[in-house]
């Protein structure tokens, strides 16, 4: 295997690091964000009406009814049960938990 030239090295090394960051999410309020290069991890509080920043939009839980997550992604509003996805706002928005705390959703480009 050959190696990569240096100067090759260091543009991969400067891509990976402004992707990453432009990938950052900010939590908001009692929310907590994980974001990665495949998307964002984001705990919201079940009770509360928290909203986060995430990829450069919106993010907001609404509510829950019977394991069924009300969220607003990007200004679209779609209802997304545990383990299921949706498209909104451009963005793939997954629920992956609920409980009687908090809710986990998983929002990717």
């Amino acid at each position: 295997m050959r190696a990569l030239p240096r100067s090759r090295r260091l543009l991969t090394g400067l891509a990976a690091a402004v992707l990453s960051l432009g990938l950052a999410g900010c939590g908001g309020g009692s929310s907590s964000t994980q974001c990665g290069l495949d998307g964002c991890t984001v705990t919201f509080p079940r009770s509360g009406n928290a909203s986060v920043s995430v990829l450069g939009v919106e993010a907001r839980l609404v509510g829950v009814e019977n394991d069924v997550a009300e969220i607003q992604v990007a200004g679209q509003q779609v209802r997304v049960p545990v383990g299921g996805q949706t498209e909104a706002g451009g963005f793939t928005v997954g629920v992956e938990r609920v409980t009687d705390a908090e809710v986990v959703v998983r929002v990717r480009p």
